[in-house]
């Protein structure tokens, strides 16, 4: 079956095409995205823009011209914490749905961190055991951890490196109290999860998906993605704290130079570092394992398990 996977993110908005039949991977056949970072344009009533609004519409228009010519059979599209937070999400939403009869959902913040923890066990396996998932967005952060393809608990946070980035890093580079106070904020608010994730211990596995540990990886030295997903690769906590501290004195060009960051991502990779590092250190993780697959294979899969055998 030829799915179209629509996830409209607070970075970018994203039209991943796969061939999808239960019981095997997904196979992407075609991908088209565009960085339209609805989470940059909310305005002070928390509102998305006209101008936003008639982008995302573009898009959509453009992704269905897309999904035709590619032969998809049915199109997936849901939205996660730029639209949820607007508080004319719905209205946009609901107009888009009215103009071009595509549904776009709007995932809860634990739906989406449950999804893309079931894509993380599902590419690990049962051998990972009690597993432990991190994703840090544009808009949120999420956690999950526990045996099953349910995670026992499973959080998101409103850490997303865009929104730290817009709220609290107004120099480029960030001056040190600004960094000083954003690193303080991230880190009472990972804490206050801290026992219900750690209540059975220390994860066996412990890993992470998304665009900003993928490039922190990079940075630290892991390979490259042209090299395929079934290389490993690992994120140390020792690099990871070098890197909070180095990226947030360095501007956002000096980011973009380094190895896998692009200059899109680059002005929001400072604070998605100090997430990182705060996270690995409240929750004792010496490293993580970057899974190549996130929120868009778990509702990919989702999907495949509600067909019928």
């Amino acid at each position: 079956m030829r799915l179209g996977v629509l996830d409209v993110g607070s970075n970018t908005v994203h039209l991943l095409v796969v061939d999808a039949h239960r019981g095997a991977r997904p196979l992407p056949a075609f991908s088209h995205k565009a960085e339209l970072r609805l989470g940059d344009h909310l305005d002070p009533a928390n509102r998305l823009s006209g101008e936003c609004t008639s982008q995302l519409r573009a898009f959509v228009d453009e992704a269905l011209r897309i999904a035709e010519d590619k032969g998809v059979q049915q199109l997936l599209a849901f939205a996660t914490s730029a639209v949820r937070d607007a508080v004319n999400g719905d209205e946009v939403l609901a107009r888009i749905e009215a103009e071009t009869k595509v549904h776009i959902q709007v995932l809860p913040g634990r739906d989406e961190s449950r999804l893309t923890f079931l894509a993380a066990r599902r590419w690990f396996g049962w051998s990972s055991g009690r597993l432990l998932m991190l994703d840090i967005g544009g808009g949120s952060l999420e956690i999950a951890s526990g045996y099953d393809e349910e995670p026992d608990v499973a959080i998101s946070l409103p850490l997303g490196g865009g929104r730290l980035t817009r709220d609290w890093l107004a120099g480029d580079p960030p001056s040190r109290q600004e960094a000083r106070q954003l690193r303080k904020h991230v880190r009472a608010e990972i804490a206050a999860t801290a026992g219900a994730v750690m209540r059975e211990g220390p994860p066996h596995h412990a890993v992470a998906t998304s665009k900003t540990f993928r490039q922190l990886a990079r940075i630290a030295g892991a390979a490259p993605s042209s090299e395929g997903p079934y290389v490993k690769r690992i994120l140390h906590h020792a690099d990871v704290t070098k890197l909070a501290e180095r990226l947030s004195q360095t501007s956002a060009d000096e980011r973009a130079q380094l190895p896998g960051v692009s200059h899109g991502r680059a002005p929001q990779l400072a604070a998605g570092a100090i997430v990182a590092d705060a996270a690995m250190d409240l929750f004792g993780l010496p490293q993580l394992e970057i899974c190549p697959w996130a929120l868009r294979e778990g509702v990919i899969l989702r999907r495949l398990d509600a067909m019928p055998t």
